[in-house]
């Protein structure tokens, strides 16, 4: 079929009457006039020279892009490696009060002061956890809702007591309004 339809083409002549001033070949003031060679190679050498520029642009970008993810990489790196700093600093004191305790434990008899001052050590540092955001939730009497609550166990309660949760087996906390810890309940039936 392609044999076919050359042979039609050559066969026929076909001849298409333009114009010379569309051609290019008039000689009048319309004619575009041709570059001359040294016109040919002055834009071949600002072509080269801005290419040169552009991929030079392109380099220093592309290097300046790297030395950035690396540098926030870096960034990274030390702030994960030191992320808790913060909250050890605060907590040493509490340590030391610890350390303090130990002390006055070992020598003395008297119960209460002892307890008295291990009050004192637990409330100093459940202020410094809740000044950084951490919540304790503590459920009990509330409606269980699976998305905040994990069931271990279902008894039977009563009758005000269905749906409800009896016990709470281990305290849930959140950081930040975040569920870290879920509370571990006991559900009534």
């Amino acid at each position: 079929m392609k044999k076919d339809k050359q042979e039609v083409l050559e066969q026929e002549e076909v001849s298409v009457n333009i114009p010379e001033s569309e051609t290019g070949k008039d000689t009048g003031e319309n004619s575009v006039p041709e570059n001359s060679e040294g016109d040919k190679e002055k834009q071949l050498s600002e072509l080269t020279e801005k290419l040169a520029e552009v991929q030079d642009r392109y380099l220093r970008l592309s290097a300046e892009f790297d030395n950035y993810r690396k540098r926030t990489l870096k960034e990274r790196y030390e702030l994960i490696k030191t992320a808790g700093e913060d909250i050890l600093n605060d907590l040493l004191p509490v340590i030391d009060d610890f350390d303090r305790a130990m002390e006055v434990m070992s020598s003395s008899d008297s119960i209460e002061a002892i307890l008295e001052g291990t009050k004192l050590i637990y409330s100093k540092f459940k202020s410094i956890l809740e000044n950084r955001g951490l919540c304790a939730i503590n459920p009990l009497g509330e409606d269980f809702d699976p998305d905040i609550h994990e069931a271990i166990a279902k008894i039977k309660g009563t009758d005000g007591q269905a749906g409800k949760i009896i016990d709470v087996t281990q305290k849930g906390y959140s950081l930040n309004e975040k569920i870290i810890r879920h509370p571990k309940v006991v559900v009534g039936e």
